[in-house]
């Protein structure tokens, strides 16, 4: 997958470029019209290039993972913020009106379906 480097296009430009009075949006048009400037292409030096394929690279990603909507995995913030799921012995227990699943009676979802109790 071809993938543009904007980081190091930024970074170059900064380093090049004195921007100390300069506001973000004239900043930033300065930065896309660097960018479009033409330039010796790389590959062929008799011919021009836009400066903007000069940053693009070949990149190898792992596969994005599929997201299952039918399972409920509760994030850090529903099983840290609003009670412990795991249960104590002498606590307060009680149990999901949704999936019957036991937690902790401070619980306020469910750690297994998610529903606000």
């Amino acid at each position: 997958m071809k993938v543009f480097d904007g980081k190091k296009a930024a970074q170059e430009y900064m380093s090049a470029h004195t921007l100390a009075f300069s506001t973000p949006e004239l900043t930033l048009t300065r930065f896309a019209f660097w960018l479009g400037d033409s330039v010796p292409d790389p590959e062929d030096r008799k011919k021009t290039t836009p400066r903007l394929t000069t940053y693009i690279t070949e990149e190898d990603y792992e596969p994005v993972r599929i997201v299952d909507d039918d399972k409920y995995q509760p994030s850090g913030a529903v099983l840290g913020m609003y009670g412990n799921p795991n249960t104590e012995e002498g606590s307060d227990v009680k149990f999901c009106p949704e999936c019957g699943a036991k937690m902790a009676g401070t619980a306020k979802f469910c750690p297994d379906c998610g529903t606000t109790q």
